[in-house]
């Protein structure tokens, strides 16, 4: 086995066979035109081998063998090192280029995460990404996702804040990861609107006896719901994504309140019931869509919601707890209306808002 040190040639430039060819031109004194004539090739032709743009193949090497010698082996050796460091030129400059993205990427907190490998050296750390996101380059990475797959939901984002786009990038691929081992029936939207009721009675019980049963029933209907790990300066709440025929339900883990977490669930509800086109969605923190008004009404009926303030003390606990139960909703989800719209202190209702996290999930087979 060689020793890798003596392959480590670096090529500053790559010269063509062609320089050779002019400088034998030049000994000879060969005119362009008569050399092409000699050759047997049209003066375009053996302008583009001189200038590099176009190689010298086997025949071409046997012609130059009897018209300027010495050899065809000799002609072939040249274009063979000469395409060997034009592709080695290539490949620095994309290595280049995907040194500069890597330091966009928040590979840190995804090793630290389990999505991929941790390992400090930086060529491995490529390596990984394009692993991860199926490419072969990291530059691709930014045109596939924010024009070809995602480009809409990209172009809808009012940018308030510096997002990490990559990061973003990163965050929307792991949720595809995690839903090829979701099996799902075909998409049913009015099954799944049809289902509202029994997922709002859903938001009275524990994350641990929930969460399997409202997974299940979103892939009954075609949806496979996914909880995805929060990645810094994302922002994300949630995702709509369309993969085929299969609709992903992407949600943001960030130890969030559990009024949050449902109502970032039905907002997405909302999304996949009420757009006809299979069109991705992103949603951003403190960005309202009419996608919230849906939900706000899915959870609590609008009609029941003005109700309660209207003839109810609002602002006290327990009828509060009361008036919740009776609807059917967890008392944390109007309370989280009613802090949304101003009109309750959040200091004053945490107690209210319990936060929890969903672990060890496991995918409906």
């Amino acid at each position: 086995m060689g020793n890798k040190k003596e392959n480590s040639f670096a090529p500053v430039i790559a010269i063509p066979p062609g320089e050779t060819i002019k400088e034998n031109m030049v000994f000879l004194g060969i005119t362009q035109e008569e050399l092409a004539v000699r050759l047997g090739i049209t003066p375009k032709h053996l302008c583009n081998i001189l200038n590099g743009k176009a190689p010298i193949t086997y025949k071409t090497a046997l012609k130059l063998e009897s018209v300027i010698g010495p050899s065809a082996q000799f002609w072939m050796n040249l274009e063979a090192n000469y395409q060997l460091d034009k592709a080695r030129l290539e490949e620095q400059n994309e290595l280049n280029a995907d040194l500069k993205l890597l330091k966009e990427i928040p590979y840190k907190e995804m090793s630290k995460l389990g999505w991929i490998e941790d390992t400090p050296d930086k060529k491995q750390q490529i390596k990984n990404l394009k692993d991860f996101f199926g490419v072969a380059q990291l530059s691709s990475i930014p045109k596939l996702y924010k024009t070809i797959l995602y480009g809409t939901a990209f172009r809808k984002h009012k940018q308030q804040k510096e997002i990490s786009e990559l990061g973003v990038c990163a965050w929307l691929r792991k949720a595809e990861l995690d839903a090829q081992f979701i099996k799902t029936e075909r998409i049913n939207r009015k099954k799944l609107k049809s289902l509202i009721p029994t997922f709002r009675q859903l938001t009275m019980e524990e994350p641990s006896t929930f969460y399997p049963k409202i997974q299940k029933l979103c892939a009954q209907c075609g949806v496979a719901l996914v909880l995805v790990e929060y990645l810094p300066k994302t922002y994300i709440c949630g995702a709509t994504i369309w993969k085929k025929d299969k609709a992903i339900l992407a949600l943001s883990v960030r130890g969030k309140r559990a009024d949050i977490f449902w109502f970032t669930f039905f907002h997405e509800i909302a999304h996949l019931i009420n757009l006809r086109k299979k069109e991705s969605h992103i949603s951003y923190e403190n960005e309202e869509d009419e996608a919230d008004k849906m939900a706000r009404n899915y959870l609590i009926p609008d009609e029941l919601y003005y109700k309660f303030l209207k003839e109810y003390l609002y602002k006290d606990k327990k009828v509060i707890k009361d008036y919740a139960y009776k609807i059917g909703i967890a008392p944390h989800i109007l309370v989280g209306r009613m802090l949304h719209d101003g009109l309750i202190d959040y200091r004053h209702y945490s107690d209210l808002r319990p936060s929890f996290e969903i672990v060890n999930v496991i995918p409906p087979c």
